[in-house]
């Protein structure tokens, strides 16, 4: 058995061995698996939303903020109801994945839908970003000397996710389950413990110093109010991630999937709304050296060594779900760009499975994007988080109002209460993308601002060139029977006598339709002339081994290479005949990299591709002893 390749090899030691593609169905998630890969980004949120909140109303409002944080946290869990019944009615509708793409590509037209694809593509890079940036983040503030290895240390963590990724979608959830439910358990831990002792009188806040309230119009409470919504809004991200990647699970997908959201929206609900009144309840407020999640665990926890065990447990389960929180992205963009890519969208490299039979090319795209924000950015979590869920809510909104369009024209058995329910989810997302959007602006979501469009324009541009491309190569039924014209001329390109010319020879009179005995009137041999000298030495040569195939030589002076083949083979061309081009090449090993190195080589293609309507054949040396040029 011929020994595989160098890098076939190193990939079978760094991934496994490779997996064949009948094993797609049994590479899929069953639910619990399917929650910790592709719900660790929105579960992950609840670490920061309730602090995302109390950071914009506590300096405006001082002691009152926290009679807002409980309402507000309420109508984000009512924007959260509502995107997931929309997500349930896309999942049943649109079972082969691609989420906010889809609906909009089937209800909204193309460029809306290439919106969409844009907006959640910028999301999931900045998700893998932002989310690995946090982890670090709390990984510094618990050791500070790690603080200047803070971009290393992130692309690490993204290097260490892309590879789990490589190697295959179980093996990736079997990898990041643990730490994900492990913080699951601590953090629910935290709030039946938390909320048991705020009820029993055991568990007290500690006075502290607080601004004092600020006078407000009503038009500014209720501006502050939506600032502090839209912030809280963090927590939604990552809603759609299910509905993107529903191909992922077990059949029956579709179920599946929709009880998997269920679950992640309810954890998160549950979860999110602990937190909230737990930090209402004690008067938690934001610092800069502490997160409000471990100020509740030292409240909740005491000053004991269980205590600062469990702390400590929770800390370091917090950095792992934070830095976790980037797989969400790995799990999901590398599908909704495959779908992205059958639609040439996106280039069709996207769409192919890999060696692990997961889209390796889009995960390695993530990776690379993700690591260069990062280094760009500064690894800083401030720098990032006005770039983030901006993109997200955009592409809810256009997903609403796309299932609104959806529910209209197919008017489906309870089309009347989802159109409504998705109409108020479309009217909700888009105050809170412009909200964001806003009060961000000048921080950075400028950027995000201008790149959707851009992006959804050069994703528009690359489809209709792609679709242009696949119109002007197809072949009809006829064309595809039709047999080769009677008049074939064959040219074989000789730069010297070496192996490859002989089988390039050979090759040439097996395309002769004439048959043995008049090779010389459709196959020539052409040498271009950049050397007079070694130019006379290939005639001596090619005059005594006394071959049936004529050998012209076509000078180039100026040795410009492809301008003198172009116009040689363009005089010679037959508008009613067959013409094409051998290249001999050196070896069979190293040929196709000679090609693209050897300067003389690319000369010559670049002249046929000026021709046009002309074919180019590599024929590469074989193995020696073999056949003379006169065989």
């Amino acid at each position: 058995m011929a020994t595989p390749p160098l890098g076939l090899r190193v990939k079978r030691l760094a991934l496994g061995p490779a997996l064949w593609s009948d094993r797609i169905a049994v590479e899929r998630l069953g639910r619990p698996s399917a929650l910790a890969v592709f719900a660790s980004d929105n579960l992950s949120s609840v670490t920061y939303a309730t602090e995302e909140i109390l950071r914009v109303l506590v300096p405006v409002l001082g002691a009152a903020a926290f009679g807002l944080v409980l309402p507000v946290s309420v109508a984000v869990l009512g924007v959260l109801v509502l995107l997931v019944v929309s997500y349930r009615q896309t999942i049943v509708a649109y079972p082969g994945g691609g989420g906010a793409y889809t609906v909009s590509r089937e209800n909204l037209g193309r460029f809306p839908a290439q919106v969409a694809g844009a907006a959640l593509g910028i999301d999931y890079v900045l998700t893998a970003s932002v989310s690995v940036a946090a982890g670090v983040a709390a990984i510094y503030s618990a050791v500070p000397t790690l603080h200047s290895l803070r971009v290393p240390i992130a692309l690490g963590a993204v290097g260490v996710i892309a590879y789990a990724n490589l190697r295959g979608l179980r093996e990736s959830a079997r990898l990041f389950a643990v730490p994900v439910y492990g913080f699951l358990l601590v953090l629910a831990a935290l709030v039946i413990v938390g909320l048991i002792g705020v009820v029993t009188g055991t568990v007290t806040p500690t006075p502290r110093a607080l601004p004092a309230a600020r006078s407000l119009t009503g038009a500014a409470t209720a501006w502050l109010v939506l600032r502090a919504f839209s912030s809280g809004g963090s927590a939604l991200t990552g809603v759609e991630a299910i509905s993107n990647g529903v191909g992922a699970f077990r059949p029956p997908e579709a179920r599946n999937a929709r009880s998997t959201l269920v679950i992640m929206a309810a954890t998160l609900g549950a979860l999110f709304l602990g937190v909230s009144t737990l930090a209402l309840s004690l008067h938690i407020v934001p610092e800069s050296d502490q997160t409000v999640l471990s100020q509740l665990a030292r409240a909740v926890f005491g000053p004991s060594v269980v205590g600062d065990a469990a702390w400590l447990v929770l800390q370091a389960l917090t950095a792992a779900i934070l830095v976790l929180a980037a797989n969400t992205a790995f799990a999901d963009f590398p599908r909704l760009a495959a779908v992205m890519a059958e639609d040439r969208s996106l280039p069709s490299l996207l769409s192919r499975r890999g060696h692990r039979l997961v889209h390796s090319s889009g995960i390695m795209l993530v990776a690379g994007t993700s690591m260069a924000i990062l280094v760009v950015f500064d690894a800083s979590v401030d720098r990032l988080i006005p770039l983030y869920a901006l993109g997200v809510f955009v592409s809810f909104t256009l997903s609403q109002v796309g299932m609104v369009r959806h529910h209209l024209a197919h008017r489906q058995s309870g089309w009347r209460w989802g159109a409504a329910a998705n109409g108020a989810g479309a009217l909700t997302t888009s105050v809170v993308a412009v909200v964001v959007a806003t009060t961000k602006f000048t921080a950075g979501a400028w950027i995000v601002l201008l790149a959707i469009p851009a992006g959804a324009l050069a994703l528009e541009r690359h489809r209709r060139r792609s679709v242009a491309e696949r119109a002007r190569l197809a072949a009809s039924a006829e064309e595809l029977r039709a047999p080769m014209r009677a008049h074939h001329q064959v040219v074989v390109l000789v730069e010297e006598l070496h192996a490859g010319v002989a089988d390039a020879l050979r090759y040439a009179r097996a395309l002769d339709p004439l048959g043995p005995g008049d090779h010389q009137a459709d196959i020539v041999a052409v040498h271009v002339e950049t050397d007079p000298a070694a130019a006379r030495r290939l005639a001596d040569s090619w005059a005594a081994l006394g071959l049936d195939v004529e050998l012209v030589n076509l000078p180039c002076p100026d040795r410009d290479l492809s301008s003198a083949l172009s116009e040689w083979l363009s005089a010679r061309r037959d508008a009613d005949g067959e013409l094409t081009v051998v290249l001999p090449l050196r070896t069979k090993v190293a040929g196709l990299r000679t090609l693209v190195r050897g300067r003389n080589a690319r000369a010559l293609t670049r002249a046929v591709e000026r021709v046009g309507e002309v074919r180019l054949v590599l024929v590469p040396a074989k193995p020696r002893g073999g056949p003379s040029l006169h065989a």
